[in-house]
């Protein structure tokens, strides 16, 4: 899903830069315009096509990625490090917290049921 939204970008973006270049400098884009603004329509209907049969929310992806990026962290296919002071200043965490211990909360946080207070890493 993530890759047919950022699919559609590309094309739009040159194709109307294109456009205004065009209108810009009165002269003929060779068919380009068309051409990419196609591209990216293409792209918008694989899109919308996917979401129409599996009907994700933002959230709902969100919160799978987190709780599968928690179990390769339990794992030990991702390393466990202290957390960044970036999370640390923003969730008002613990200093001692660790990288599993972010990606928690900020799943909470995709889930709405978090008040953005620091609860213990057994989340």
């Amino acid at each position: 899903m993530m890759l047919e939204t950022m699919a559609a970008v590309p094309g739009m973006v040159e194709g109307m830069l294109l456009h205004l270049r065009s209108l810009r400098k009165f002269e003929p884009s060779s068919g380009w315009i068309k051409a990419l603004l196609e591209e990216a329509e293409n792209e918008r209907m694989h899109l919308m096509t996917m979401a129409d049969l599996v009907k994700p929310n933002a959230h709902r992806v969100a919160v799978h990625s987190y709780t599968e990026f928690l179990k390769d962290i339990e794992s030990g296919a991702i390393k466990n490090i202290p957390a960044p002071a970036i999370a640390i200043d923003y969730w008002k965490l613990p200093k001692d917290v660790t990288f599993k211990d972010v990606v928690t909360v900020i799943r909470a946080d995709e889930t709405r049921s978090n008040d953005n207070t620091y609860k213990s890493p057994s989340l």
